[in-house]
Protein backbone atom coordinates (compact mmCIF):
# COMPACT_ATOMS: atom_id res chain seq x y z
CA UNK A 1 0.00 0.00 0.00
CA UNK A 2 1.65 3.13 -1.07
CA UNK A 3 1.36 6.36 1.05
CA UNK A 4 -1.59 7.94 -0.21
CA UNK A 5 -3.56 4.81 0.28
CA UNK A 6 -2.63 4.64 3.43
CA UNK A 7 -3.41 8.09 4.71
CA UNK A 8 -6.89 7.23 2.80
CA UNK A 9 -7.54 3.93 4.31
CA UNK A 10 -6.51 5.49 7.47
CA UNK A 11 -4.96 3.93 10.81
CA UNK A 12 -4.86 0.78 11.63
CA UNK A 13 -3.43 -2.25 13.89
CA UNK A 14 -0.79 -3.96 11.66
CA UNK A 15 2.19 -2.55 13.89
CA UNK A 16 1.17 -3.35 16.87
CA UNK A 17 0.26 -6.44 15.95
CA UNK A 18 3.85 -7.21 14.26
CA UNK A 19 4.68 -6.27 18.11
CA UNK A 20 2.69 -8.48 19.67
CA UNK A 21 3.84 -11.22 17.17
CA UNK A 22 7.56 -10.82 18.08
CA UNK A 23 6.74 -11.20 21.86
CA UNK A 24 5.61 -7.47 23.19
CA UNK A 25 2.45 -6.74 24.95
CA UNK A 26 2.27 -3.27 26.17
CA UNK A 27 2.61 -1.46 22.84
CA UNK A 28 2.61 2.55 23.17
CA UNK A 29 2.67 5.15 20.68
CA UNK A 30 3.70 8.09 20.80
CA UNK A 31 3.41 11.93 18.81
CA UNK A 32 3.91 15.25 19.33
CA UNK A 33 1.63 18.68 18.53
CA UNK A 34 3.04 21.95 17.57
CA UNK A 35 6.15 21.86 16.27
CA UNK A 36 5.49 24.45 13.88
CA UNK A 37 3.86 26.95 16.35
CA UNK A 38 5.58 30.23 17.19
CA UNK A 39 4.22 30.83 20.38
CA UNK A 40 4.37 28.32 23.63
CA UNK A 41 5.62 24.83 24.33
CA UNK A 42 5.27 21.60 22.20
CA UNK A 43 2.78 18.94 23.83
CA UNK A 44 3.27 15.27 22.91
CA UNK A 45 1.73 12.09 24.38
CA UNK A 46 1.38 8.60 24.73
CA UNK A 47 -0.55 6.06 24.64
CA UNK A 48 -1.13 1.83 25.47
CA UNK A 49 -4.44 1.13 24.17
CA UNK A 50 -6.45 -1.75 25.00
CA UNK A 51 -7.20 -3.53 21.55
CA UNK A 52 -10.17 -5.13 23.24
CA UNK A 53 -11.94 -1.64 23.27
CA UNK A 54 -13.37 -0.33 20.04
CA UNK A 55 -12.48 3.25 18.82
CA UNK A 56 -14.32 4.27 15.88
CA UNK A 57 -13.47 6.62 13.78
CA UNK A 58 -9.55 7.02 15.38
CA UNK A 59 -7.29 8.88 13.25
CA UNK A 60 -4.74 11.22 12.78
CA UNK A 61 -5.28 14.78 14.14
CA UNK A 62 -5.13 17.14 11.85
CA UNK A 63 -7.74 14.63 9.67
CA UNK A 64 -10.38 15.41 12.46
CA UNK A 65 -12.35 18.33 13.22
CA UNK A 66 -12.20 20.02 16.54
CA UNK A 67 -15.33 18.19 18.16
CA UNK A 68 -14.18 14.92 16.85
CA UNK A 69 -10.91 15.03 18.35
CA UNK A 70 -12.50 16.44 21.69
CA UNK A 71 -14.98 13.85 21.52
CA UNK A 72 -12.22 10.75 21.07
CA UNK A 73 -9.73 12.60 23.31
CA UNK A 74 -12.19 11.70 26.24
CA UNK A 75 -13.17 8.00 24.88
CA UNK A 76 -8.93 7.71 24.49
CA UNK A 77 -8.43 9.01 28.42
CA UNK A 78 -11.32 6.44 29.34
CA UNK A 79 -10.72 3.24 27.70
CA UNK A 80 -7.00 3.11 27.14
CA UNK A 81 -4.38 0.68 29.14
CA UNK A 82 -2.18 3.95 29.94
CA UNK A 83 -1.89 7.55 28.51
CA UNK A 84 0.34 10.83 29.90
CA UNK A 85 0.78 14.07 28.05
CA UNK A 86 4.29 16.22 28.73
CA UNK A 87 5.04 19.75 27.32
CA UNK A 88 8.37 21.26 26.58
CA UNK A 89 8.61 25.03 27.01
CA UNK A 90 9.51 27.78 24.19
CA UNK A 91 12.76 28.46 26.08
CA UNK A 92 13.83 24.77 25.96
CA UNK A 93 13.15 24.76 22.46
CA UNK A 94 14.70 27.75 21.60
CA UNK A 95 18.05 26.10 23.53
CA UNK A 96 18.15 23.23 21.95
CA UNK A 97 15.88 23.33 18.72
CA UNK A 98 12.45 22.07 18.07
CA UNK A 99 13.37 18.80 16.98
CA UNK A 100 15.28 17.69 20.14
CA UNK A 101 12.05 19.88 22.24
CA UNK A 102 9.89 17.35 20.48
CA UNK A 103 11.81 13.96 21.64
CA UNK A 104 12.20 15.31 25.07
CA UNK A 105 8.26 15.98 25.41
CA UNK A 106 7.59 12.87 23.70
CA UNK A 107 10.43 10.88 26.67
CA UNK A 108 8.59 12.43 29.11
CA UNK A 109 5.65 11.11 28.06
CA UNK A 110 6.60 7.54 27.80
CA UNK A 111 8.08 7.78 30.84
CA UNK A 112 5.29 8.57 32.86
CA UNK A 113 3.10 5.71 31.31
CA UNK A 114 2.25 2.73 34.13
CA UNK A 115 2.27 0.38 33.32
CA UNK A 116 5.02 1.58 31.79
CA UNK A 117 5.26 -0.11 27.81
CA UNK A 118 7.67 -2.77 26.61
CA UNK A 119 7.48 -1.26 22.94
CA UNK A 120 7.28 1.89 21.63
CA UNK A 121 5.86 2.75 18.11
CA UNK A 122 7.49 6.76 17.83
CA UNK A 123 5.97 8.82 15.19
CA UNK A 124 9.05 9.83 12.60
CA UNK A 125 11.82 9.91 15.07
CA UNK A 126 14.13 7.68 17.57
CA UNK A 127 13.54 8.43 21.59
CA UNK A 128 16.54 7.83 24.32
CA UNK A 129 15.27 5.21 26.06
CA UNK A 130 15.89 2.01 26.82
CA UNK A 131 12.63 0.48 25.80
CA UNK A 132 13.34 -1.24 22.16
CA UNK A 133 11.56 0.63 19.31
CA UNK A 134 10.18 1.11 16.11
CA UNK A 135 10.31 5.14 14.19
CA UNK A 136 7.60 5.64 12.07
CA UNK A 137 7.44 7.15 8.93
CA UNK A 138 3.50 9.24 8.56
CA UNK A 139 2.76 7.37 12.03
CA UNK A 140 -0.38 8.50 12.89
CA UNK A 141 -1.93 7.34 9.50
CA UNK A 142 -0.52 3.85 9.87
CA UNK A 143 -0.87 3.05 13.63
CA UNK A 144 -3.95 3.53 16.14
CA UNK A 145 -1.66 3.96 18.82
CA UNK A 146 0.23 6.60 17.26
CA UNK A 147 -2.83 8.11 16.26
CA UNK A 148 -4.25 8.07 19.41
CA UNK A 149 -1.32 9.60 21.08
CA UNK A 150 -1.54 13.02 18.37
CA UNK A 151 -5.09 13.38 19.55
CA UNK A 152 -4.34 13.71 22.95
CA UNK A 153 -1.23 16.17 22.44
CA UNK A 154 -3.21 18.11 19.62
CA UNK A 155 -6.68 18.18 22.40
CA UNK A 156 -3.98 19.08 25.09
CA UNK A 157 -2.03 21.91 23.10
CA UNK A 158 -5.07 23.58 21.92
CA UNK A 159 -6.53 23.59 25.52
CA UNK A 160 -3.13 25.61 26.73
CA UNK A 161 -3.46 28.06 23.79
CA UNK A 162 -7.26 28.74 24.93
CA UNK A 163 -5.38 29.30 28.66
CA UNK A 164 -3.51 31.72 26.75
CA UNK A 165 -5.47 33.59 24.91
CA UNK A 166 -6.80 34.99 28.32
CA UNK A 167 -3.47 36.39 28.89
CA UNK A 168 -2.46 37.84 26.19
CA UNK A 169 -5.93 38.54 23.60
CA UNK A 170 -4.11 40.52 20.61
CA UNK A 171 -2.45 37.87 19.53
CA UNK A 172 -5.61 35.44 18.55
CA UNK A 173 -4.24 32.56 19.98
CA UNK A 174 -8.11 31.29 20.47
CA UNK A 175 -8.28 31.35 16.78
CA UNK A 176 -4.90 30.06 15.17
CA UNK A 177 -3.38 28.07 18.22
CA UNK A 178 -0.14 29.90 17.53
CA UNK A 179 0.77 28.73 14.28
CA UNK A 180 2.16 31.49 11.74
CA UNK A 181 -0.89 32.87 10.32
CA UNK A 182 -1.71 36.27 8.81
CA UNK A 183 -3.10 37.19 11.81
CA UNK A 184 -0.63 35.83 14.24
CA UNK A 185 2.13 37.23 12.21
CA UNK A 186 0.52 41.20 12.00
CA UNK A 187 0.08 40.95 15.83
CA UNK A 188 3.55 40.32 16.25
CA UNK A 189 5.03 43.46 13.77
CA UNK A 190 2.36 45.53 16.02
CA UNK A 191 2.67 44.10 19.60
CA UNK A 192 6.12 42.35 19.26
CA UNK A 193 6.94 39.15 21.20
CA UNK A 194 5.83 37.77 24.32
CA UNK A 195 8.36 35.55 26.75
CA UNK A 196 6.47 32.98 25.47
CA UNK A 197 7.08 32.98 22.01
CA UNK A 198 9.97 31.16 20.41
CA UNK A 199 12.61 33.23 19.24
CA UNK A 200 14.78 30.76 17.49
CA UNK A 201 12.11 30.50 15.22
CA UNK A 202 12.10 33.39 12.01
CA UNK A 203 9.04 35.40 12.28
CA UNK A 204 9.48 36.01 16.27
CA UNK A 205 13.26 36.50 15.64
CA UNK A 206 12.76 39.32 13.31
CA UNK A 207 10.15 40.92 15.72
CA UNK A 208 12.97 40.59 18.05
CA UNK A 209 15.61 41.85 16.27
CA UNK A 210 18.02 38.85 15.67
CA UNK A 211 17.68 38.83 11.45
CA UNK A 212 21.51 38.92 11.45
CA UNK A 213 21.71 35.01 13.05
CA UNK A 214 18.51 33.86 11.70
CA UNK A 215 18.72 31.40 8.45
CA UNK A 216 17.19 31.96 5.79
CA UNK A 217 15.51 28.95 5.70
CA UNK A 218 13.80 26.76 8.63
CA UNK A 219 13.04 28.25 11.69
CA UNK A 220 15.69 27.21 14.33
CA UNK A 221 18.93 29.43 14.72
CA UNK A 222 22.24 27.35 14.34
CA UNK A 223 25.78 28.26 15.03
Amino acid sequence: MGRAQRETAGPDWSLERQARREGYQLIAGTDEAGRGCLFGPVFAAAVILDPARALPGLDDSKRLTPIRRRDLNEKIRETAIAWAVRATDAATIDLVNILQASRLAMQRAVHSLDPAPDFLLADAVTLDSEIPQRSVIQGDCRSRSIAAASILAKVARDECMLEWDAVYPEYGLRAHKGYPAQAHLAALREHGCTPLHRQSYRPVARVARLDPVVPESGYTVTS
